[in-house]
């Protein structure tokens, strides 16, 4: 046997040497023997303690004489004739004299003993009746506060099985205490994830740390039907001489609390979402992007994969009503998902037009105007949400188990739908799904109507404007010509910008290039009226400035218009062009052997002005020199000055010999600026020799 205690036995095999247990060190328990005559014949280092003699001024007295108080003596010596001469042990409390004078009362229990000669003893066991009171106090309250309280609380011994249970946990389990004891977590609970609890419980064990509110979920017999959720707390116990005697748990159902707290995320949630919408969806009035960001807002806080669909009819500017036996005929604008999977592939492209059986789920949708749920998906629906049996079999492979559609409703019209998806994502679509989808549907959905308006109005706008424009530069003598056109952005209104190559007598040929100050259909139609005038007057052989005399005026009796516009005539004989300015940029001059440069002509001010003449200036023009017109759209920036732009015009021109429609897409590819909403007219002519 070790120091640490005597080896101890369990199923009747030994377990090792246990450290001793610390109470009976709490108590302070002292040992007296007394012979039958009464006289000490043993003394213990607590009874020294206890009652303050050494063991050589005790040994050998009598007890009576040295510890009672004369008016004592008598009880104490029948209580000790009783013990020796019946046997039956005697307990209680007594009052003692102490070495110091002062009287304490101590707790005895009193039994005979007897040696191998037949001899009688007395062996009194005596600790501090106020130390055993306390100690009797503690375990009342301990007991009572364990046993009311509607905590559930267990102990678990150093092999993690139950050795109590409070009736709070009787009840939280469903289980009575006694078929808690001597089992495991496991045994007790098959229900809730035993290697979980039983890892957290070994590690407090181990390390002595306290495991604090940790949620459980899972159901117990006591309701097996509902999940619940509790705040698990685990404690090292130990005694007073730090032997580990096990884990307390404490156990609080907090499933209440939890479900609040849920549906408090969940609404907060909601609202950051919707948030989030409001500031991104609609930052343009292009179509396409408008219904990307409805995707990407409903990915993946919503679903995993988004669709926004919408009816061809809705994005061709008509109204569309569907009977019950109508297909659907949808544009796919936008698909987004999380991570690439076959439910993408499922999806159609964005920008191509899909017909819906009217037995599909996305036509009742749009359909009806109303949410179509599908919580959870079984293999017999996916037909009905995949827009061919092909797609079903991607769906399914993909693992979609939920679907969701709204209805995508501005103005009292269905435009199409929201397609929401879930396959990584195991929680089903519920009803605070499809409120938070309804919602996000409304506010897409009047940005969308929005958009889809104005690209109606622009690509009428664009159209008028095109067909006023010159499909391409007709030949001309002693020119070759070369000319783009392009628009504003898809989230910008047309603008007025124009060019015109057009022939005269004489082998001469004019140049025009000019820009309607403003944008939309007004702009285009004032841009359609000075092209048509200046074609008119072109051919009556004017002067350059008297021409632009004559547009001033005409521009001036249209609604306040202003624009600013450039007229050249080439005349390959002369081997010159006569220039007159309105306002506009400079064109440029590219030499052969000589650096490019801008012409240095007279501004002049813009047409609408009125009352102010224009000036004509004549620039040679040899064969294999150019002249390059251009609108400020091709060379304005936000972050630049006008002359760096120019400067980097310049540099740009740097190969006489380089082809026209070579040169003008690279200015167009260098120059337009991404953040220069404006439209851009570009005209390059290169002097030739005469046949």
């Amino acid at each position: 046997m070790s120091a640490a205690g005597a080896p101890v036995t369990e199923g009747g095999e030994m377990r090792g040497p246990v450290r001793p247990g610390g109470l009976l060190d709490v108590l302070g328990v002292a040992s007296v023997v007394l012979d039958a005559d009464g006289r000490i014949v043993l003394w213990s280092p607590q009874a020294e303690e206890l009652f303050g003699y050494a063991a050589r001024e005790a040994l050998g007295e009598y007890a009576a004489r040295l510890m009672v108080h004369e008016r004592h003596i008598q009880l104490v010596g029948k209580l000790f004739a009783d013990v020796l001469r019946t046997g039956q042990s005697w307990a209680g409390g007594f009052p003692v004299r102490h070495k110091d004078g002062s009287t304490r009362l101590v707790e005895f229990r009193n039994m005979r003993l007897l040696d191998d000669q037949g001899d009688v003893y007395a062996l009194g066991l005596a600790a501090d009746q106020n130390t055993v009171r306390r100690l009797e106090q503690d375990v009342a309250l301990s007991e009572r506060m364990v046993k009311q309280s509607p905590i559930g609380l267990a102990v678990l011994d150093t092999a993690l099985r139950f050795v109590s249970v409070n009736p709070a946990l009787e009840k939280i389990n469903g289980f009575p205490a006694a078929q808690h004891v001597g089992r495991d977590i496991r045994e007790v609970l098959p229900q809730l994830d035993a290697d979980t609890l039983e890892g957290s419980a070994r590690r407090v064990l181990d390390t002595g740390t306290p495991l604090i509110d940790e949620p459980i979920v899972g159901r117990t017999p006591a309701d097996p039907d509902q999940d619940h959720t509790w705040a698990m707390s685990l404690y090292r116990l130990e005694d007073a001489m730090g032997n580990v005697l096990g884990v307390a748990v404490s156990v609080v159902d907090i499933t209440e609390q939890h479900r609040a707290s849920v549906e408090a995320e969940a609404a907060r949630r909601r609202l950051a979402v919707i948030a989030d919408a409001s500031a991104r969806i609609g930052t343009t009035l292009d179509l396409d992007r408008t219904a990307r960001e409805l995707a990407e807002v409903a990915v993946p806080e919503l679903a995993d994969v988004a669709a926004v669909d919408l009816l061809d009819a809705v994005v061709e500017g008509r109204r569309s009503t569907l009977g019950p036996s109508e297909s659907a005929v949808i544009r796919a604008l936008a698909v987004r998902a999380e991570h690439e999977s076959d439910a993408v592939q499922a999806a159609d492209p964005p920008g191509q037009i899909a017909r819906y059986a009217p037995d599909r789920l996305v036509t009742e949708c749009v359909r009806s105007g109303e949410a179509v749920l599908v919580p959870r998906v079984k293999d017999e629906d996916l037909p009905r949400i995949a827009r061919s049996p092909e797609a079903a079999v991607l769906l399914g492979r993909a693992g979609l188990h939920s679907y969701l559609a709204v209805p995508l409703i501005a103005r009292g019209e269905v435009l199409g739908a929201l397609d929401l998806k879930r396959t990584r994502n195991p929680a089903p679509f519920g009803e605070d799904d499809v409120l938070l989808a309804r919602e996000l549907a409304a506010r897409a959905a009047v940005q969308i109507d929005n958009a889809r308006w104005y690209q109606n109005a622009r690509n009428t706008a664009l159209t008028l404007q095109r067909s006023l424009l010159p499909s391409h530069p007709p030949v001309t003598t002693g020119l070759e010509v070369a000319s783009r056109y392009q628009p504003a952005g898809a989230t910008s209104e047309v603008g007025g910008d124009w060019f015109d190559v057009i022939p005269l007598d004489g082998g001469r040929t004019a140049l025009v290039v000019g820009d309607v100050m403003g944008s939309g259909i007004n702009a285009a139609a004032t841009m359609g009226r000075l092209r048509t005038a200046t074609t008119t007057l072109a051919p009556l052989g004017l002067d350059p400035a008297l021409l632009l005399e004559h547009l001033d005026k005409t521009t001036s009796a249209l609604d306040h218009s202003i624009a600013t516009c450039v007229y050249a005539v080439h005349d390959p004989r002369l081997r010159q062009c006569r220039i007159a300015n309105a306002g506009h940029l400079p064109p440029a001059r590219l030499r052969p052997g000589r650096p490019p440069e801008l012409l240095d002509l007279p501004t002049g001010v813009p047409l609408g002005v009125g009352d102010v003449p224009f000036t004509t200036i004549t620039v040679d023009f040899e064969p294999g020199d150019e002249l390059v017109f251009y609108t400020d759209g091709l060379v304005e920036t936000r972050c630049h000055s006008l002359d760096e732009r120019l400067d980097f015009l310049l540099s740009l021109l740097d190969d006489p010999a380089r082809p026209l429609e070579e040169a003008c897409d690279r200015l167009l590819r260098t120059l337009h600026h991404p953040d220069n909403h404006d439209d851009v007219a570009l005209l390059i002519a290169r002097a030739q020799e005469l046949p």
